[in-house]
């Protein structure tokens, strides 16, 4: 077996991908990508790095050598992007700034909206120009389309369980290092919500924290004083604990692996005083049960880490 060679040069990508050693030099997307992306709350800078870090990381440095042997320079065609499953799709801006930055040759036509319900084999997205780069931009746009798509999938199945109650469903930190922005976006386009984005945006007691300060009223009480102006919401283990928060001026508490009775115990509680959040042991099964309690929240870390992708593939119609 012989070792493969450069056979043709870069597979019509950007020339930055594959000769650039310079990490941080990520071109700008083009206005109405950014565009785009602006409008749907998602900072394009962002998601310009993870998509030339993405395609960086697929080359590794080289070339696409199978598109490069077996796709003319000069063939040009188009490719929808189709469902292979119905679900809920999310992130077709970022996998049009996929294609941006592989070729600025390349142009997009959505053909659904983020957060729409879309059937199998339905085209989502199509995209027109050089075949050689539509495929070696192919997968890196489908692995992030198809798992934003699986965030906004599951987390409507989420938002389906309660409809008719109160009670919304939120995210939580538990995302893919990197991808916070992109997923927590996803679960906003399949009706969830988001709680915090970072550590600095807001603050969460958490048993350890009460641990460390001495108890939950301490823990509130050093909290606000150092930061007055920050959203604050306590984690309780009891209802105890709850009474407790309530007491220092608690606008937002956590039950954390809450019973149902107790859920509704809590909710008596604080008498309209305070947000609530369940959290804990949740399930799909369980999601109407505990929403019918009155709580606020459900806190579910599963939409972003646990969410299969929605299958979406591409299908190549080469010109001619």
């Amino acid at each position: 077996m012989t070792k493969a060679t450069n056979p043709g040069g870069p597979a019509d990508t950007a020339g930055w991908l594959a000769a650039s050693s310079a990490p941080h030099a990520v071109p700008a997307l083009n206005a109405q990508t950014a565009g785009k992306l602006s409008r749907a709350g998602l900072d394009p800078a962002l998601v310009a790095a993870i998509a030339a870090a993405a395609l960086a990381e697929d080359l590794a440095g080289g070339t696409d050598v199978t598109t490069a042997v077996t796709v003319p320079a000069a063939a040009r065609g188009r490719a929808d992007l189709v469902a292979r499953a119905p679900g809920v799709v999310a992130g077709l801006s970022v996998a049009e700034a996929v294609f941006a930055l592989a070729s600025a040759d390349l142009e997009c036509a959505e053909l659904a909206a983020d957060g729409d319900r879309v059937g199998a084999a339905q085209p989502v997205l199509t995209v027109t120009g050089p075949v050689r780069a539509i495929l070696t931009a192919e997968r890196t746009a489908l692995n992030l389309l198809c798992h934003m798509s699986g965030v906004a999938t599951l987390t409507r199945r989420w938002a389906d369980a309660v409809t008719g109650t109160t009670a919304a469903i939120r995210d939580t930190r538990k995302t893919t290092p990197g991808l916070r922005a992109l997923e927590k976006y996803a679960v906003r386009c399949g009706g969830g919500v988001n709680h915090r984005m970072s550590l600095s945006d807001a603050a969460l007691i958490k048993d350890n924290h009460v641990a460390a300060a001495g108890s939950v009223a301490r823990a509130f009480a050093e909290v606000r004083a150092h930061a007055p102006g920050v959203p604050l919401e306590i984690e309780c283990d009891n209802l105890d604990q709850v009474a407790e928060a309530l007491a220092a001026g608690a606008e937002e508490i956590l039950l954390d692996n809450f019973t149902v009775t107790d859920m509704v115990a809590a909710v008596r509680l604080a008498g309209g005083r305070a947000l609530l959040e369940a959290s804990g042991g949740l399930t799909l099964a369980s999601a109407r049960a505990v929403a019918e309690t009155g709580v606020d929240y459900l806190a579910v870390g599963a939409l972003t880490h646990s969410a299969p992708a929605l299958d979406i593939g591409l299908d190549l119609v080469p010109a001619g």
